[in-house]
């Protein structure tokens, strides 16, 4: 393992036990924790950013978007509690590295992104570094992926004034979508939304966050 990958994995660790008060999580799930430890973070970011690849934060990307926190990214993954044989849809697509991390948990991962040059070099990158169990579409996230859906959990990287309908209508009974709502730069929470058998949700206030808006909806 890298050094700087080690060290990654203590930040999120560390990042854990500061906020288990507020997620009610002493620890991530060890699948989610070898992915993260697994994916090659330094190839999802910009050549400037290259000396912060691992650091504990999010960073720039371009077209004003980011790849996320390590630990947000490992957060949301955990709280997706996806597994092997599962199908879910990733909203924000970014560089990939969400849908990487992903893609080495569940059976196929569908990500929308609406900035056409990131769905492109993602889709390239995702290929090129040998993640063939992840489809990439160019579209507004607001309205999901109908055509492949249901899911088996929904991860929304990008915060949403409200959760989109369409979304919650894509998830399976029994599963779950974790998403940030809020008005852009000012106050959003971490949701993470569960669908029951019945069709019924409960939504759940996780943390606060600060994520780049969803953009699209109209």
């Amino acid at each position: 393992m890298r050094p700087d990958t080690a060290q990654m994995l203590r930040d999120i660790e560390d990042e854990v036990q500061y906020t288990r008060a507020l997620t009610g999580r002493k620890a991530f799930d060890p699948r989610v924790m070898a992915a993260i430890a697994e994916i090659p973070r330094h190839l999802f970011v910009p050549r400037e950013e290259l000396g912060y690849a691992y650091a504990n934060g999010p960073l720039p990307i371009g077209w004003g978007q980011t790849i996320s926190q390590p630990y947000i990214v490992a957060l949301m993954t955990d709280l997706l509690g996806c597994g092997g044989g599962d199908r879910v849809l990733e909203i924000g697509t970014g560089s990939g590295y969400q849908a990487a991390v992903l893609s080495r948990l569940v059976d196929w991962v569908y990500s929308l992104e609406i900035i056409p040059q990131l769905a492109s070099d993602a889709t390239e990158r995702l290929a090129r570094l040998g993640y063939p169990n992840v489809s990439v579409r160019c579209g507004d996230g607001h309205l999901g992926w109908p055509e492949v859906a249901p899911f088996d959990g929904i991860l929304v990287t990008a915060a949403a004034p409200a959760i989109p309908p369409a979304l919650v209508a894509q998830l399976r009974s029994g599963a779950r979508l974790v998403i940030p709502v809020g008005q852009p730069y000012a106050h959003q929470e971490l949701l993470l939304l569960e669908k029951g058998q019945d069709g019924a949700v409960q939504v759940t206030d996780v943390l606060a966050v600060a994520f780049v808006p969803l953009t699209g909806g109209d």
